[in-house]
């Protein structure tokens, strides 16, 4: 996986909707399971919630969280 990707997941806004402004690590489980059944956007948006989608399906949200952790540290 592209560390870029991830580094998005921790830094990206959602652009529109009833989570618009909050980071995409964010975004509630729920919604990702919604938008899964709906169809994901197109884009990289639609890339980085599919993947977000599989990290928290496979339980891999601690990778998101030290990324973030660290991140945060740069600024």
């Amino acid at each position: 996986m592209d560390k870029q990707i991830l580094i998005d997941l921790v830094t990206k806004t959602m652009p529109y909707g009833k989570y618009k402004g909050r980071l995409l690590c964010d975004v509630p489980e729920h919604y990702l399971v919604w938008l899964k059944g709906k169809g994901f956007p197109e884009g990289k948006l639609g890339m980085w919630l599919h993947t977000l989608y599989e990290i928290r399906l496979n339980g891999l949200e601690h990778i998101l969280h030290e990324l973030r952790k660290n991140h945060s540290k740069l600024y």
